[in-house]
């Protein structure tokens, strides 16, 4: 032997996600014992060396598609690593994909909030098989929109069983459903798609067209997006049919992409598919609005997630690893660095979440449906755009040990971009914002008055700024990147007051509201204690 291995961090398992964050225990103080005893034993399972290898694999051993078989029958069939399953029956066992469609009484009011822990802790162990978790909670929006397609694929959904075989879905014990919206020609403008659908009798319809971007292609139903002699329509398209014939959905590759390595995403053309309208003929960008607004929330939560689990990874190789004769966590330059970072991970967290919350009181606050309507594309625009530069520096604060792919920071960093691209870019988030300034800007009016409450002494000088923002952007709108930062970043300030969150909110208050454009972490001055936010954030755990 030539060396010891030393000054090497151990790995970050046999801990628990949710002791571990302070911030999310105290969002979660409402909620139910139950729910609580439930969200602990999520924790230990994802800081578990178990499932991080689940993880691990999952992204390894990726996807495969095969089109026929050994005799030249078409088959069109993703086939995936055990690992992947293994992932989709824990979170469809604990209902990521169903709650909140569930009568549960221990989550009585606080459905999506309690879903969103979850789905935030999940995210840190891994994030592509919640793909088709999030596509399937959010489609039962959608559906809803034709109350006999609801009753029958709602009660198979919500099973809290995950079955993976190939049979028609009646002959299923659980179900997932999927999505196709984006075409070759299309992108975000789904109203450009060449997607023909034709009456075929009974109700039915007969697809004509492509999907560019298809993920989880094993699901099975997909909504999609066609052209019927109304205008665009959404339809149920099943992959198997009742007689347990193949719908006609012909699988022409997967998608070779950046991350997101888990989750497969396909090209697939069709002719003659059948599908089911839902909805009116011609809503059909109406129809799936609901279903976006759903998944809009998960974009967001699930990147408040990675960004928490890569900064706990910094924060943890850092007290384990010596540089210069002492801890780099005990180095005064790197204290800093990571105490800027949890600041806008804490921010994120608690935005995410308040989101979250807005969705549970929106039927009985007007305040809080305004913060709905008004608050997810600003939300998911902040949350979505702040995480990929995060998790570099994250990555940074390990250096080449980061950097290498047995590291999950490379993952982590590789999975940030989608969810910032799905269900809409930037750009599509704050044009959002704006078509919202312009129907309803009563809605603002609400939400700014709540963030004006939150923040008290502070909150007359912010609405003032957010105010004058919302003026220039209704005539100007080049300038609504600019409100959609200012206003979530005053929302993930009020909201981090409301929780009397203390020096963690003094500081992000005056370094966010009040201080310099910044293009770097680190830029925390000595007036905040880096220390004390990092111990209180990310306390270390025997």
């Amino acid at each position: 032997m030539t060396h010891e291995v030393l000054n090497q961090s151990p790995p970050l398992t046999g801990t628990s996600a949710w002791r571990a964050d302070p911030l999310l225990v105290q969002l979660a103080e409402s909620y139910s014992e139950p729910i609580r005893r439930e969200l602990d034993q999520l924790g230990r399972y994802v800081r578990s060396g178990e499932a991080q290898e689940l993880a691990r694999l999952a992204n390894v051993e990726t996807p495969k598609l095969r089109t026929h078989d050994r005799q030249g029958r078409r088959i069109d069939l993703v086939e995936y690593h055990p690992a992947y399953h293994a992932l989709m029956r824990r979170s469809v066992s604990v209902g990521l994909h169903s709650s909140v469609w569930e009568n549960n009484a221990n989550e009585s009011g606080k459905r999506h909030q309690v879903r969103a822990a979850r789905f935030f802790m999940t995210a840190q162990l891994e994030c592509g098989h919640l793909c088709p978790i999030t596509m399937t909670s959010a489609s039962l929006a959608a559906l809803m929109g034709n109350p006999k397609l609801f009753r029958e694929w709602a009660p198979r959904v919500t099973t809290r069983k995950y079955d993976q075989s190939q049979k028609p879905p009646v002959e299923k014990v659980g179900l997932t459903l999927g999505m196709g919206m984006t075409e070759k020609q299309g992108g975000t403008d789904v109203r450009a798609n060449t997607t023909r659908a034709e009456r075929a009798g009974s109700g039915f319809y007969r697809l004509t067209g492509h999907k560019w971007f298809m993920s989880a292609p094993m699901s099975d139903a997909f909504l999609m997006l066609a052209q019927a002699n109304e205008g665009v329509s959404c339809f149920l398209v099943p992959r198997i049919l009742g007689d347990g014939t193949e719908n006609g959905l012909r699988f022409q590759r997967l998608k070779d992409k950046l991350g997101n390595r888990s989750n497969a995403s396909s090209e697939v053309e069709f002719a003659g598919t059948i599908g089911e309208m839902v909805g009116e003929p011609g809503a059909g960008v109406k129809t799936i609005m609901d279903m976006v607004t759903l998944t809009r929330l998960d974009c967001a939560v699930a990147n408040a997630g990675i960004m928490r689990a890569g900064l706990a990874e910094a924060v943890h190789h850092t007290r384990h690893r010596n540089a210069f004769g002492k801890p780099l966590f005990d180095q005064p330059l790197m204290q800093r660095v990571l105490a800027d970072m949890a600041l806008d991970v804490a921010g994120a967290t608690a935005l995410a979440l308040r989101l979250a919350r807005s969705f549970d009181e929106a039927a009985n606050n007007p305040g809080e449906a305004a913060f709905a309507r008004s608050m997810t594309p600003v939300v998911k625009y902040w949350v979505c755009k702040i995480a990929p530069a995060l998790l570099y520096e994250a990555m940074e604060c390990l250096g080449g040990n980061g950097y290498v792919e047995e590291a999950p920071l490379a993952r982590y960093y590789r999975e940030a971009p989608v969810n910032a691209i799905w269900e809409g870019a930037g750009n599509v988030m704050a044009l959002d914002v704006l078509r919202v300034l312009r129907r309803a800007p009563q809605l603002f009016e609400d939400v700014l008055e709540g963030i004006g409450r939150d923040l008290g002494p502070a909150g007359k000088g912010t609405t003032g700024v957010l105010r004058a923002a919302l003026q220039v952007a209704s005539s100007d709108e080049g300038s609504a990147r600019i409100l959609t930062e200012q206003l979530a970043i005053s929302a993930a300030a009020a909201e981090l007051r409301r929780l009397g969150a203390g020096q963690i909110a003094d500081a992000f208050v005056e370094s966010r509201l009040a201080g310099q454009w910044r293009a770097t972490y680190g830029m925390l001055d000595a007036r905040h204690d880096a220390r004390a936010i990092l111990d209180t954030l990310y306390p270390e755990l025997n």
